[in-house]
């Protein structure tokens, strides 16, 4: 963040969701002054290894995995200057083609937002406790 920009408080929310997100987005309220709300939306895709699956079997260990995104949210929140940040993960049985992960960002310009949410994706696939086991079809 740039010494002459405001500081604002930070709003990092995790949502836990059992089976597939809803098509609406929780309500979150996001700063007011951001120039940019960029929305990423996960779906269950058909194929997983080269296979037709039916579905995703996703596991979160809580709290850990709340508290995880949460931090790491946070930390980008501080390190990249974005507004803040909403994440919903699915933990349970998310069918092909429905959505079982939502990350929207607040931020003054596109740049920072698209780079959070990428560095956000990057860390939670490597650090946060959420396994996801295909399920195939029969």
């Amino acid at each position: 963040m740039s010494p002459d920009s405001p500081t604002l408080p930070m709003s990092v929310t995790v949502h836990i969701t059992s089976g597939p997100l809803p098509l609406t987005p929780v309500a979150w309220s996001a700063h007011q002054g951001y120039g940019a709300l960029v929305t990423f939306e996960g779906v269950a895709r058909p194929m997983e290894g080269g296979r037709l699956i039916e579905a995703l079997d996703y596991e979160a260990y809580e709290p850990m995995a709340s508290k995880m995104l949460r931090r790491i949210g946070e930390e980008l929140v501080e390190k990249l200057g974005v507004m803040g940040m909403c994440i919903e993960h699915s933990a349970g049985r998310v069918a092909v083609g429905d959505i079982s992960f939502r990350l929207r960002i607040a931020a003054r310009h596109r740049k920072e937002a698209l780079a959070a949410m990428d560095q956000f994706i990057d860390r939670m696939k490597k650090d946060v406790p959420l396994w996801k086991t295909a399920v195939m079809r029969q």
